[in-house]
């Protein structure tokens, strides 16, 4: 899968958990509101059911996940984080943990470039310090950060 396609997934996946945790609706809600709402032109089938899917991964994993997170982000509590800044590191580690070929280090990477896009001045540099961590506690690879 090209890098870009992959890019706009996780996009994709990022503005589904975010709409699920700051509107509190259930993923069936969110998913089939997406499916209606998506512009065709530029999102086909395939493209939607994967971002759902990372989604609906990142929600089953979610209490796990969110444990992570909190071990990372030691003087941050979870709910007093930035909603945006929140949804893209359960992204993430869900992509480092459970998705299939992605390393840690891409995993960071495309979390940090998110947190550029939608987040605060400072996202970038929060994420890619509680990610880094995370990911040194949890995976195999040696993970380097920016």
């Amino acid at each position: 899968m090209a890098a870009n396609r992959r890019r706009q997934i996780r996009d994709l996946a990022f503005k589904l958990l975010f709409q699920m945790d700051v509107g509190k609706l259930p993923m069936a809600d969110v998913a089939a509101s997406f499916r209606e709402t998506a512009p065709k032109d530029r999102i086909d089938e395939r493209m939607a059911d994967a971002a759902i899917r990372l989604a609906e991964v990142a929600m089953e994993h979610l209490p796990e996940v969110d444990e992570m997170i909190r071990g990372a982000a030691e003087k941050w509590p979870l709910e007093r984080l930035a909603a945006v800044d929140r949804n893209i590191m359960r992204l993430a580690t869900t992509e480092m943990l459970y998705g299939r070929d992605v390393p840690p280090s891409v995993a960071i990477n495309e979390a940090v470039e998110l947190a550029k896009k939608y987040g605060t001045e400072d996202s970038g540099r929060f994420v890619n310090g509680v990610l880094g961590a995370l990911a040194r506690r949890h995976c195999d690879e040696e993970v380097k950060t920016e």
